[in-house]
């Protein structure tokens, strides 16, 4: 069975939390990817950072619902999500918009559970971690490839 290691893109375009959107948005284009991996320093995977990060600037600003009793505001819904969603609207860095945290796979994750991860949970790019550093990245186009590789 394929694993990720046979399929994956080696030495991914990444960026630094402190970029820019400007400069993530720059390379999302160039490249024609779908999502940057973020990387600290030392290489380790802090965050990815997705075209659909940086559209969601381009959102309305969600108010949240409240209504009053006795002269006080009781809200409807979560500050919480408001709160993100300001951030995310308002981000000048890469570290502002992204996602933390993101789904990683290892090198030897099959391509049957890549491909669930990218159908099922809607992922576009899934980083490939060894030991927390960013070995590369596996996207919807790795798995297409498989579909009309020669066989060797």
């Amino acid at each position: 069975m394929l694993t990720a290691k046979d399929i994956m893109t080696k030495d991914p375009i990444t960026v630094s939390p402190d970029a820019e959107i400007t400069h993530a948005a720059k390379l999302l284009i160039e490249e024609s990817v779908n999502g940057l991996p973020v990387v600290d320093r030392e290489g380790k995977l802090v965050g990815i950072i997705c075209q659909i990060d940086l559209i969601a600037q381009q959102k309305r600003l969600p108010i949240p619902s409240i209504f009053t009793l006795l002269d006080g505001f009781i809200p409807l819904s979560s500050t919480k999500h408001f709160e993100k969603a300001v951030q995310k609207i308002s981000a000048t860095t890469v570290a502002d918009a992204m996602t933390s945290d993101p789904v990683a796979v290892t090198t030897d994750t099959g391509i049957d559970e890549l491909a669930g991860l990218i159908v099922d949970k809607k992922f576009h790019t899934l980083p490939v971690v060894e030991a927390g550093n960013l070995v590369g990245v596996v996207g919807k186009e790795d798995i297409l490839r498989t579909l009309v590789a020669e066989p060797e």
